[in-house]
């Protein structure tokens, strides 16, 4: 018995990185997957990776068009059921200081974290309150807690994704739907392993653990906040950090 047995899910920027390893884990406790994502090659090698489209579907979603969301959800329903959870992972940075920072780059780093976290909260909340059952993630950052050099916008918006997930709790849990965060601190990635050697090593030196997390160490505590075992969990906030910044 898998922790998310006959479970239908539904991953946002699932096509890689973090994301894909949440489905990946998902499929592997019973779950039946649709991810959502903009790059369409990607999503689809993503599919056949994780064993076809008898336990995973691609739908190509841009979160910041409300339409394209509900249009993810409608697939997903279609293919295998009601979504039984919900997570907000799909991002993006521009990082630059405040100084050198476009509106630009500081609007589409808001649209797409914490107004793509909001429409896919709206959306499955709204389904699955008519169930009364359900789950939803919500991808924040440490960047949300301390606030980045460089990310004004990214924090910004990963602290407004801890604040949305608060009030949604709030609103849904008489109907018993769960809405709950995580904050990943430095994950090894393709993307942060890009970072040079001498910032990487300044990241390190401020974890306690004295390692960067496993994407897999993310994708373990988002799977206990889909499944049963946090039943009793709504509004938490779960660091993933290593002691960092505690």
């Amino acid at each position: 018995m898998g922790l998310l047995d006959g479970k239908v899910a539904v991953v946002t920027g699932g096509a890689q990185g973090i994301g894909l390893e949440i489905a990946r884990t998902f499929i592997k406790e019973g779950a039946t997957v649709v991810l959502g994502d903009i790059n369409e090659t990607v999503g689809t090698a993503a599919v056949a990776e994780l064993g076809g489209e008898s336990v995973a579907r691609f739908a190509s979603c841009d979160v910041r068009d409300s339409g394209q969301v509900e249009a993810m959800l409608d697939l997903a329903e279609s293919a295998f059921g009601p979504v039984d959870v919900m997570v907000n992972n799909a991002g993006m940075t521009r990082d630059a200081t405040m100084r050198k920072m476009t509106e630009q780059d500081f609007d589409d780093v808001i649209a797409v974290h914490l107004k793509g976290a909001w429409n896919g909260t709206r959306a499955a909340a709204a389904r699955m309150r008519e169930r009364e059952k359900g789950a939803i993630v919500n991808i924040s950052s440490i960047s949300g807690k301390v606030g980045m050099l460089g990310q004004t916008n990214y924090s910004a918006a990963k602290a407004g994704i801890v604040g949305l997930t608060k009030a949604a709790a709030k609103e849904v849990a008489f109907k018993n739907v769960r809405v709950n965060a995580v904050q990943p601190g430095l994950v090894r990635t393709a993307m942060t392993e890009a970072m040079p050697e001498r910032i990487w090593n300044e990241k390190l030196a401020e974890i306690p653990m004295g390692r960067a997390a496993e994407p897999s160490e993310v994708a373990s505590v988002v799977l206990f906040l889909a499944s049963d075992l946090s039943s009793y969990m709504t509004g938490t906030v779960l660091e993933i950090t290593g002691g960092r910044h505690i």
